[in-house]
C-alpha cells in the first residue's frame, strides 16, 4: 500500500512524533509511506525511512490557535495559505495513495479546515481514491459548544473510513473528553497508544540518578524551568538537569545557567536520546502530553506532571488525572507550582512503589498498521 499521513503540529512536536512512529510502523511492513509535514521543521526527530514532505510551515501564536505565524513570525495570509494548500494537492496526486490518513483533523486543527477540505476533496477525485481514516490520541480537546462536535460528526459521516483512537479503552475510552454520537461510535477503532519500542537503557548511563526536568520540543517550558532550579536548591544532595527545548533554545540555555550558577544541575537543549535516560533516571518532572506520558509509562520512571493548561488548555490535565491513579505518578497545577510544592511531590514519587503497567497496549502502530491493512483488503 501507499500510505500519506498528514500532519502539521503547531505547538509542541507530539503530533509530528506520534505521526512518524506510524508512519515507521507502516515501513516496516513493507508499505510505502509518505509524511507530509506543516508545522516547524524539528530536526530532533527522525524522519529515516520515510518520504518527508516539508510544507511552509506554520505555528501557533503561543496558546492562540486561530492566529497562525510563519516562521518568520509573520502571520500566515491568503496568499500563504494557498501555496501550502497548492504543495499539499502536488504531494497527493504525486504520490496517489491507497490510504490517507489525517492526524487530529477534523476533530481539531479547524484553523486549517480550507486545505484538509481540499484535500479530501482531491482525494475523491483520484482515479482510485484511497481509504481515507482519521488518527487521534487518547485525550482531545473538548468541543466548546455542541456545534463543534455536531460538525465534526458531519464530516466523517461524509469523507471517513474509520478514526483510528491512539488508546487503550481500558484506561481511557474517547468519551472521557469527546461527546461520542451513536453515528461515530461505529467508526471508532482502538489500535492501543501509539508509542515506540521501549528504549534500552543510555549505553553510557547518562542521567543516572539524576532528577530529568524537560517541557516537550517546544517552547512553554520557561515557567517549569525556572522553579525547576530554585527546587534544585532546595535539593542539593540530589543532580537535576533540565533539557531545553523549542525555537529559541539557545538563549533559553543561557539564561537558565546563568540563573543556575553554581546549583548542581546541567541545563542543555532537548536531547534525541532522552527516552533511553529515563529508565535510569532518579525521577522525571514534565509535562503530560501524549509522548511524554508514554515515555513515562514505558520506562517506570518516578514523574511528577505539571499538565499545560494556558489558554483553556484541558487535555494534559485529564491525561494527568488519569495517571495519578497509577502509584509513582503525581500531579502539580501550574497555580499550585512552586519550588516547595515540586520538591514535596518529588520525595513523594520517588519513595513509591514501583508501579506495573506491562499489561497496558503500547503496540498502537502495529494495530493500526493490522485495521488499516484489513480494511483496504476488504474494499
Amino acid at each position: 500500500m501507499r500510505v500519506m499521513i498528514v500532519v502539521t503540529h503547531l505547538l509542541g512536536t507530539g503530533h509530528l512524533s506520534r505521526a512518524l512512529t506510524l508512519g515507521r510502523a507502516f515501513a516496516t511492513t513493507g508499505h510505502q509511506v509518505r509524511l507530509v509535514s506543516g508545522g516547524m521543521p524539528a530536526p530532533q526527530l527522525d524522519p529515516a525511512g520515510l518520504d518527508l514532505v516539508q510544507l511552509p510551515a506554520l505555528r501557533s501564536d503561543g496558546v492562540d490557535f486561530a492566529r497562525l505565524l510563519t516562521e518568520t513570525g509573520a502571520e500566515a495570509d491568503a496568499e500563504f495559505h494557498n501555496a501550502r494548500q497548492a504543495a499539499l494537492l502536488e504531494a497527493l496526486t504525486a504520490f496517489a495513495p491507497d490510504v490517507l490518513i489525517t492526524e487530529l483533523y477534523p476533530f481539531g486543527r479547524r484553523s486549517l479546515r480550507e486545505e484538509f477540505r481540499a484535500l479530501l476533496a482531491a482525494a475523491r477525485a483520484l482515479p482510485h481514491p484511497p481509504l481515507v481514516l482519521s488518527s487521534i490520541r487518547d485525550i482531545l480537546a473538548p468541543p466548546s459548544k455542541p456545534a463543534k462536535a455536531e460538525a465534526t460528526d458531519r464530516v466523517i459521516a461524509g469523507a471517513y473510513d474509520a478514526v483510528l483512537v491512539h488508546s487503550d479503552p481500558r484506561v481511557t475510552r474517547l468519551e472521557a473528553s469527546w461527546p461520542v454520537s451513536a453515528a461515530l461510535v461505529g467508526k471508532l477503532r482502538y489500535t492501543g497508544y501509539v508509542a515506540p519500542p521501549p528504549a534500552e537503557p543510555h549505553p553510557e548511563r547518562t542521567g543516572a540518578g539524576e532528577i530529568l526536568v524537560s517541557a516537550g520540543g517546544g517552547a512553554v517550558g520557561g515557567p517549569l524551568f525556572r522553579v525547576a532550579l530554585e527546587a534544585a536548591r532546595r535539593m542539593p544532595d540530589q543532580r537535576w538537569r533540565l533539557l531545553v527545548g523549542g525555537t529559541q533554545t539557545g538563549a533559553e540555555v543561557a539564561a537558565l545557567q546563568a540563573q543556575a550558577g553554581d546549583t548542581p544541575i546541567t541545563v542543555e537543549p532537548a536531547r534525541p536520546d532522552f527516552r533511553a535516560m529515563l529508565s535510569h533516571a532518579a525521577a522525571s518532572v514534565s509535562m503530560c502530553g501524549y509522548n511524554t506520558a508514554l515515555d513515562l509509562l514505558q520506562a517506570g520512571t518516578p514523574a511528577v506532571l505539571i499538565p499545560f493548561d494556558a489558554g483553556k488548555e484541558v487535555e494534559q490535565g485529564l491525561r494527568a488525572q488519569a495517571l495519578t491513579a497509577l502509584p509513582g505518578f503525581a500531579t502539580v497545577t501550574s497555580a499550585e507550582l512552586t519550588p516547595e510544592t515540586l520538591v514535596r511531590a518529588l520525595r513523594q514519587v520517588m519513595t513509591d512503589p514501583r508501579r506495573e503497567t506491562s499489561a497496558l497496549r503500547f503496540d498502537g502502530a502495529a494495530e493500526a498498521v493490522r485495521i488499516v491493512e484489513k480494511m483496504e483488503a476488504a474494499r
